[in-house]
């Protein structure tokens, strides 16, 4: 089994946890408001089902051989989910549910031939077997997002480590408000900690793999994470100090370097 398997499994399972809190919703709960900034839960379930069908798009190209790319043009993105936002619940839920499963069929159609092609915009190019990350990535940071009670502390514990550890490859240096990031976990009843350096300049951060990444993404203000002065890292008396706002994040969605052939696991 390679990831491939390994990754389509996992987002079967994401995609039945948000489809089953989607149908929860009225249509008045469809209009109001996301967790994300001057969108509202209908535009985050357009996005959700048209980021399917544009990364549909990317595993057609590697089927085929035939340059697709996610999205016609820059604009259509931005179009499609304003177009989209105001639909009630049961049309939001089944476009959701079409888009997830026409993604689910176009990865089982790829051969292992097809998942090392390199697909993408120029500014972000990546294997096709990495596009199982990213549509993991959309389905459970926008779950979250969704304010539906699933939160970063729900994330599966191989998608929050696996994103973290994305990051640390694609960490902003000249962005950075961090100079190391230490990430604690306990295995066995005794503390393990894994260090990222030289990230930039400010405090060093320390905590688990979902309050790092939570922090990291904007979706928890770092309640919970150790802060403590630069060049500090390990098992330290937590300071007073607050988190810093996390960097701003160039637009990634792949890091660079990625193995062309699906490895028996990733990261």
């Amino acid at each position: 089994m390679d990831v491939t398997d390994v990754l389509q499994a996992e987002l079967a399972a994401s995609n039945d946890r948000l489809l089953a809190d989607v149908a929860k919703l009225s249509d008045a709960d469809v209009a109001g408001a996301s967790r994300l900034p001057g969108w509202s839960r209908g535009h985050l379930l357009t996005h959700l089902a048209r980021n399917a069908d544009g990364l549909v798009n990317l595993l057609t190209w590697a089927r085929t051989g035939v340059q697709t790319p996610q999205y016609p043009d820059p604009s259509r993105r931005d179009l499609d989910i304003e177009a989209g936002a105001g639909r009630p619940a049961g049309e939001q839920l089944a476009d959701l549910e079409a888009g997830t499963a026409r993604f689910a069929e176009a990865a089982a159609a790829l051969s292992p031939e097809n998942w090392p092609v390199i697909v993408g915009a120029p500014a972000v190019v990546h294997p096709a077997w990495y596009t199982l990350v990213r549509r993991l990535r959309e389905v459970e940071v926008h779950h979250a997002d969704l304010g539906t009670g699933y939160g970063p502390a729900d994330w599966p514990e191989a998608f929050a480590r696996r994103e973290l550890h994305d990051a640390m490859l694609s960490w902003p240096k000249e962005s950075s408000t961090v100079s190391e990031i230490v990430v604690e976990e306990v295995r066995e009843g005794e503390k393990h900690h894994q260090v990222w350096r030289d990230l930039g300049s400010g405090p060093v951060l320390q905590g688990d793999v979902w309050s790092l990444l939570g922090w990291l993404t904007g979706r928890t203000s770092g309640a919970g994470l150790r802060v403590m002065p630069e060049g500090t890292a390990g098992n330290r008396p937590a300071g007073a100090q607050a988190p810093p706002a996390p960097p701003e994040w160039p637009a990634r969605s792949a890091p660079v370097g990625l193995p062309a052939n699906p490895p028996e696991e990733y990261p």
